[in-house]
């Protein structure tokens, strides 16, 4: 008996996917857990794989074409075996047709449009039939050797001024050509979720801010010491993510979810570090962050940082976030907004460590500050509940030592 394979939602925030590939050609013989295409999600490219035995027998979406999920993907039966009426039924169940995604399109050769020569505006002249002009542009036009009768002006009532001598170039008032270019591309599955979820999150969740300046020379110290020690390294974002989970577990309000006709609480800690890649943002997810040593989890963000880049994240990878960090310090960001990443109640925006003048006991004396701003979800998260989870995280991070309960 043939089956209808339909495409499979294949990330939580999967709408439709994209074909990237077909590893099998129609009439081929497919076996089960044999990969019948590489798909492309919102978040990355996947392998499918088949769950049954047989041949392929029709394909659906062809290579590079974009269907919604549940659509038919292709049908898999025994050879030669008649389908007519299987296509009938699955085009009677297939789901709305989605408005039709482009491909992306090829950069367009640059086009080049000289811009139309400008006719000169008339001169304008005294009552006496001498053309209006400043003092210093007749001297300009005399020293150049330039009838100034011939120079169109752009002062006031066409008076003609030093910048219309300057621009006069024996004929008259000539524009440069110009050449107007731009490149086109279409919308990556991935950019095109972001667009959607980031507009919903921005419209519907009434965020406000909290900024506050942590004095990192403390944490850039401690950072030294450990790196200098050779066993382990730490980056300063390995740092923001154990003080954030720690400080997140000290205020359950902050780590929480809003779910529309209900607030989540969560009691465990899995904090999203937004990594950016080619056609976007994706975020994947340090679990149980709070009970993890600094090295730890350092090294899994930069192993989700690399599957990232290649496209090789899973679901389990980036989905379950109980709050989000986006740090853009070491892109030279003094600091920034950031909009939720929906349905996390919060998101804290990272900015760069700046050496500036600090006051301690009273003086004036150098040092080294780090401005981070709290999006809150005004739904879940009051202004008192966002400033106190600021305040153990600026703690954790100005008395690094307080981190190391579990070691680094």
């Amino acid at each position: 008996m043939a089956e209808i394979i339909r495409m499979p939602k294949l990330s939580d925030t999967m709408t439709e996917g994209v074909v990237a590939s077909w590893l099998k050609k129609v009439g081929e013989e497919v076996e089960n857990g044999e990969i019948l295409a590489e798909i492309e999600t919102d978040k990355a490219t996947m392998e499918f794989e088949s769950f049954f035995d047989g041949f392929l027998l029709h394909i659906g979406v062809e290579q590079g074409g974009a269907a919604l999920v549940d659509s038919l993907l292709c049908i898999l039966g025994e050879k030669d075996e008649d389908i007519r009426e299987l296509l009938k039924e699955a085009e009677a169940s297939a789901p709305a047709s989605p408005a039709p995604s482009p491909a992306p399109s090829p950069a367009p050769a640059p086009v080049s449009a000289p811009l139309a020569a400008v006719a000169p505006p008339p001169v304008a002249s005294s009552s006496k039939g001498r053309p209006k002009a400043s003092p210093l542009a007749r001297k300009l036009a005399e020293d150049r050797g330039i009838n100034i009768s011939q120079i169109p002006g752009s002062g006031d009532a066409g008076r003609v001024v030093k910048r219309d001598v300057e621009a006069f170039q024996g004929g008259g008032m000539v524009a440069t050509p110009g050449v107007e270019r731009f490149t086109e591309v279409g919308i990556s599955q991935m950019r095109k979720t972001i667009a959607l979820r980031l507009a919903d999150s921005k419209f519907s969740a009434p965020h406000f801010y909290l900024t506050v300046s942590i004095d990192m020379d403390a944490a850039m110290d401690a950072r030294k010491s450990i790196n200098d020690a050779g066993e382990v390294k730490v980056s300063f974002n390995d740092m923001v993510v154990k003080a954030a989970a720690l400080a997140l577990k000290k205020n359950p309000a902050v780590n929480s979810s809003w779910l529309e006709d209900r607030i989540r609480y969560n009691e465990h800690v899995h904090v999203g570090v937004a990594v950016s890649v080619e056609d976007g943002l994706l975020v994947p997810v340090v679990r149980h962050a709070d009970g993890k040593r600094l090295s730890q989890i350092g090294a899994e963000v930069r192993d989700y940082a690399g599957k990232a880049r290649e496209k090789k994240l899973q679901p389990s990878d980036w989905e379950g976030s109980t709050f989000t960090i986006s740090n853009l310090g070491m892109f030279g960001i003094d600091e920034f907004t950031a909009i939720i990443n929906s349905p996390d109640a919060c998101i804290l925006a990272i900015g760069g460590i700046n050496a500036v003048p600090v006051v301690r006991e009273g003086a004036v004396v150098p040092g080294h500050v780090m401005k981070v701003t709290l999006s809150c979800d005004h739904r879940v998260v009051d202004g008192a509940s966002g400033a106190g989870f600021l305040q153990d995280f600026r703690a954790f991070l100005e008395n690094p030592v307080l981190m190391f309960a579990q070691g680094y």
